[in-house]
């Protein structure tokens, strides 16, 4: 089954979940978001309804109030979100996409020591193919 891309809400409803590290109710994941943003409760089950029709959610339906978690981990989605922004705003460059990163978000000293220790593992792993 292929990693589905989520809209920006469907996201942030991730996010909690990941977040949470286990299933949660949808009042769950409605107080969480109502901390960042004024969204209705049904609004927020009707994302989820849906979410888990797209199979981006599993829904427990074993008690009263149903129970819900990701289908996909974190990093999965993350990889399939930085491929798709990858090939549509730098033409599959991941030089240019570093590159607008760290123009945008000046990094750490820390930061910058374990991009640097990922890059050697990438020229390592190169290396052995």
């Amino acid at each position: 089954m292929s990693t589905p891309h989520p809209t920006e809400g469907e996201l942030a409803i991730l996010q909690v979940l990941w977040d949470h590290g286990g299933p949660c109710t949808v009042r769950e994941v409605h107080e969480s978001l109502s901390q960042h943003k004024d969204t209705a409760y049904t609004t927020v089950l009707k994302m989820m309804t849906i979410m888990a029709d797209k199979g981006l959610l599993q829904r427990d339906e074993s008690e009263r109030s149903h129970r819900y978690s990701a289908q996909h981990l974190e990093p999965e989605v993350q990889s399939v979100l930085v491929k798709d922004l990858m090939q549509r705003a730098f033409a599959g460059s991941a030089l240019q996409l570093v590159q607008r990163a760290l123009d945008v978000d000046k990094p750490s000293r820390d930061e910058l020591d374990a991009i640097a220790r990922l890059i050697a593992d990438a020229k390592s792993k190169r290396g052995r193919a």
